[in-house]
């Protein structure tokens, strides 16, 4: 590993209550530039459309905490937004993965409160290990879809839409191909919970191997009976089941470790239109829980993040801001309570009838990310469009208080520059006031065993 890794700062019934959040300020702001690529040398061929298979990409579609200064980065699909085939809508051969970060802040020397984008604290990115994941036993590809780097013991997850086997409906745990989109860390440190939008799944990975362990089974009206590898084919052929690529977006776990809570990006088809869908996943025994959320202006969510057993924090938005071409309007974090709403495990449509019997979650807005980002001179044109993953990370102390931090990433699809104007990996820091956040209870994780001690790690065999 070179220093190019290491880049410092330069960078009820439904209801819903606006608030003001004086307590919530940006921080830090930090970046690395598109243009690098992962450890995983070994995957650094380029792939169907010319991109090098490391590329360094996409970071923020899941982001979870790790302890200390160690976050889990997760791309989604790879860099599928240059066109080359649509038949397998420009996806590629490219391995899902993640990447573990060290994300340190430090007080910024030379801050100034009057200079527009001065920022209080520095934050320096360094990546320490890319984690490429697998299957233990065979999985289904496409013609010409499985991986050289399979081996006899070793069979990689691909981004390609076409590994899958069409006999069986999408949530068929031996397809080949993963679009993991939300991560978070077991409580000892030892796996990852990664969802998926082609099943949609859940899984669980061995966090040093990337190997997975377990796959947590959905309700069967999540799962698209008629899947293809063209969004264009499938989606008329599927009345039932996970949208195309609007699958489960976001996970939670709650902070004792017990409870995964996955959210879909948008409703099911067969579910009414802006009700989307909350799962609570009992990761001892598998028992599901589900309850109903409605967005309020955003168009999906992208992720959601446990405050403790019970309250959680959504990432709702609009597709707007720097990679769109459109300015951002819609990045707004809401305060959610799953205490009082209706359990709907079995509940296979959620129609215009039965929604009148059901309490759905209760929510308020926490948090509006374009108003603070605009506040402190980035304008939405510039706002990422896709702001999707969102962790807690360590505490500080600010003039004598303690506050939480809450980092915010953005997705930039892999690509290094948008019409000429820079699209880096950003890294949004916001110090959270304990007022604003009361009950909040830290997830606690142990780390011992796993190689994060920053000397860099590839993990490709």
């Amino acid at each position: 590993m070179t220093n190019k890794y290491l880049i410092p700062f330069m960078l009820l019934p439904f209801f819903v209550v606006p608030t003001a959040q004086a307590q919530i300020d940006l921080i830090a702001i930090g970046q690395i530039s598109a243009t690098y690529e992962d450890m995983a040398t070994k995957t650094a061929t380029p792939l169907e459309n010319g991109v090098a298979g490391n590329i360094l990409g996409g970071v923020g579609s899941g982001f979870a905490y790790a302890g200390g200064n160690t976050f889990l980065a997760l791309p989604d699909r790879g860099p599928n937004a240059t066109a080359y085939n649509p038949v397998v809508d420009n996806t590629t051969s490219y391995i899902p993965r993640f990447q573990t970060l060290s994300l340190s802040l430090a007080a910024n020397p030379s801050y100034d409160s009057f200079l527009p984008g001065s920022m209080p604290y520095i934050l320096s990115p360094f990546l320490t290990k890319t984690t490429l994941l697998s299957s233990k036993t065979k999985l289904a590809y496409g013609v010409n879809g499985a991986p050289q780097l399979n081996s006899k013991e070793k069979f990689y997850f691909s981004c390609r839409s076409d590994n899958f086997d069409a006999t069986k409906p999408s949530t068929n745990p031996q397809n080949g191909r993963l679009d993991p989109e939300g991560i978070r860390v077991s409580n000892d440190g030892k796996s990852v919970f990664i969802t998926d939008e082609y099943g949609p799944y859940v899984y669980q990975f061995d966090r040093n191997s990337g190997k997975r362990l377990k796959t947590f089974t959905l309700p069967a009206y999540y799962a698209a009976i008629k899947p293809a590898a063209e969004e264009a084919i499938e989606i008329p052929n599927n009345t039932v089941g996970r949208i195309s690529n609007k699958g489960m977006e976001a996970l939670a776990i709650t902070p004792n470790g017990s409870t995964l809570v996955g959210m879909m990006q948008q409703n099911l088809a067969q579910d009414t239109k802006k009700y989307l869908r909350i799962i609570t996943i009992d990761i001892a025994t598998g028992l599901t829980h589900e309850y109903a959320y409605k967005l309020t202006d955003g168009s999906s969510v992208s992720d959601i993040l446990a405050i403790n057993d019970h309250e959680f924090l959504v990432d709702e938005r609009d597709g707007a801001g720097l990679g769109d071409g459109t300015p951002a309007k819609v990045k707004k974090l809401y305060k959610i309570n799953l205490t009082g709403a209706t359990d709907i495990r079995g509940v296979a449509a959620l129609t215009t009838a039965n929604l009148s019997g059901i309490t759905l979650v209760q929510k308020t807005e926490f948090l509006n990310v374009v108003a603070v980002l605009n506040a402190n001179g980035i304008t939405a044109a510039n706002v990422p469009a896709k702001l999707e993953g969102v962790a807690f990370g360590p505490d500080i102390v600010i003039k004598g208080l303690n506050k939480h931090t809450l980092f915010i990433v953005n997705d930039n699809d892999f690509l290094p520059s948008v019409n000429g104007v820079n699209n880096p990996n950003q890294f949004f820091v916001f110090a959270v006031d304990e007022s604003d956040l009361f009950g909040y209870a830290p997830q606690k994780i142990r780390n011992e065993g796993n190689d994060d001690d920053g000397r860099g790690h590839s993990k490709d065999d």
